[in-house]
C-alpha cells in the first residue's frame, strides 16, 4: 500500500472530501461566510484564502493519498489567517500557537496511522516555523458542530484546557522540543482525525 502525504495547493483542493473543498466555515468570519454560501461562491473563497495563506506563510494544510487515492487532510494556519476565529468566545489563540483548524479521515481508512502520520507532519512544520504549541477551538456538546474537532476527542489525544467554556473551550497541546512521540499520543491523534464528521457544512455559532 503506497502511501504520499503532501502539502495542500490549489492544484489538489479538489481532492479533499464532498463540501470541504468549498467549505468557508473557518476561512471567512461568519457575515463573509453567510454571504459568501448565499451567492453561491464558497468555492472560489477557498481558492482565494488558500491562494493567500501560501503566497504569504506557506503550506497550509496536507492531503494524504493511499495509491493515488486521497484519503484524508489536516488544514492548519496561524491565527491570522482564520477570520472566524475571532467569532469564539475563547478567542484569540494564543501568538506562539498555530491554529488545527480542521481535518479528517475517510472511513475506511481510519485506524491505519494515517492521521498520526499527517499530525507528525504538522508538528515538525510548526516547530521548524519556530511555533511552540497547537491550538484548537472544541465543541463541548454532546453533537458537535461538523467543522469544530469535539472537545473530548482533543483532551484524549493530550490538548488540555487554557480557556473554558461550557460550549467552545479553546484547548493546547505543547509541542516537544524533540519529536519522539509517545505511540499512545500518537495513536490517540490518529483516532481524533478519524473522529471528524465526513460533511463539514456552515453553520453559526
Amino acid at each position: 500500500m503506497g502511501r504520499r502525504l503532501v502539502p495542500l495547493t490549489l492544484d489538489n483542493l479538489p481532492d479533499l472530501p464532498g463540501r470541504c473543498r468549498s467549505c468557508v466555515f473557518w476561512e471567512l468570519d461568519p457575515v463573509s461566510g453567510e454571504a459568501a454560501v448565499r451567492a453561491g461562491k464558497p468555492g472560489p473563497e477557498k481558492e482565494a484564502w488558500i491562494s493567500a495563506v501560501l503566497l504569504e506563510w506557506g503550506s497550509c494544510g496536507r492531503v494524504v493519498y493511499v495509491d493515488d487515492v486521497p484519503v484524508g487532510f489536516v488544514l492548519f494556519a496561524p491565527p491570522a489567517y482564520v477570520p472566524r476565529s475571532t467569532a469564539f468566545p475563547t478567542s484569540p489563540v494564543s501568538p506562539d500557537a498555530v491554529q488545527l483548524i480542521t481535518g479528517l479521515i475517510v472511513p475506511e481508512y481510519q485506524g491505519q496511522g494515517l492521521g498520526r502520520v499527517m499530525v507528525q507532519t504538522v508538528a515538525k512544520d510548526v516547530l521548524r516555523r519556530g511555533f511552540k504549541a497547537i491550538e484548537a477551538f472544541g465543541d463541548a456538546r454532546s453533537e458537535p458542530t461538523r467543522c469544530v474537532l469535539p472537545a473530548d476527542h482533543l483532551l484524549a489525544v493530550g490538548f488540555k484546557t487554557v480557556r473554558p467554556h461550557p460550549v467552545h473551550p479553546r484547548l493546547r497541546l505543547n509541542l516537544r522540543t524533540t519529536l519522539s512521540w509517545k505511540e499512545d499520543v500518537e495513536m490517540a491523534l490518529d483516532r481524533l482525525l478519524g473522529a471528524v464528521q465526513k460533511e463539514p457544512v456552515l453553520r453559526p455559532l
